[in-house]
């Protein structure tokens, strides 16, 4: 074997142990990669170029009533007055006081009704409670839902804090009148109505005591 060929084959091995340290070092690179990280942080974040803007519309209002109409003024106005006040836990408020306040008054529960009713409401419940019982009358009636609610309009007046808030409801309930032998003079215990009526609910925004009266009632 001549120098020559030696010369050869000791330069192919070197070759070789060289590109076997290399692979050993840099591995291989097969598919996307991640660029070095040189050049990621030279690119600019897309997301830099976009400001994020607070605020918009307030849902808990604008789920009830017109973007920008005076009941969402007005009721923005009772945030700023009590900023812990929320309209959709309001209106589940007014959804139990509904079906307490309809049963108390058909069952003629006066006691039950006063500490949910404003005074001038209240003289007139009891009026026609008073009457019903004169005639010997009584109502036996049963509640079977809310069909319907809705916030039908709201006022802020600002100098004295008073908020009112009117909610419309259709509610379901089956309701008989009986005379004083238990006879049924009027109605079907297994028909179920419907009624409609438009409840107008008030309170000093900011006061300590928390409960909302039914100022007025309408159909």
């Amino acid at each position: 074997m001549n120098s020559p060929f030696i010369s050869l084959l000791v330069l192919a091995g070197i070759a070789i142990f060289l590109i076997l340290r290399l692979r050993s070092v840099l591995g291989t690179r097969e598919g996307f990669e991640k660029p070095p990280a040189s050049q990621v942080e030279s690119r600019p974040d897309p997301r830099r170029e976009f400001e994020v803007i607070e605020g918009g519309p307030d849902r808990d209002i604008t789920d009830h009533v017109e973007d920008g109409s005076e009941a969402a003024k007005a009721l923005a106005a009772m945030k700023l007055a009590e900023p812990g006040f929320s309209v959709s836990e309001f209106l589940g408020g007014a959804r139990g006081a509904y079906e307490m306040i309809l049963m108390a008054f058909e069952s003629g529960d006066v006691e039950a009704l006063r500490p949910f009713l404003a005074d001038d409401v209240m003289e007139t419940f009891e009026d026609v409670i008073r009457q019903r019982e004169e005639q010997g009358l009584s109502i036996d009636a049963s509640f079977v839902g809310i069909r319907e609610l809705a916030l039908a309009d709201a006022t802020f007046d600002r100098t004295s804090s008073t908020a009112e808030i009117a909610v419309r409801f259709v509610g379901e309930l089956t309701s008989v009148v009986k005379n004083t032998d238990g006879e049924i003079v009027e109605g079907d215990p297994n028909e179920i109505k419907r009624q409609r009526d438009v409840w107008t609910f008030g309170r000093e925004m900011g006061s300590s005591d928390p409960n909302w009266a039914l100022v007025a009632t309408g159909g």
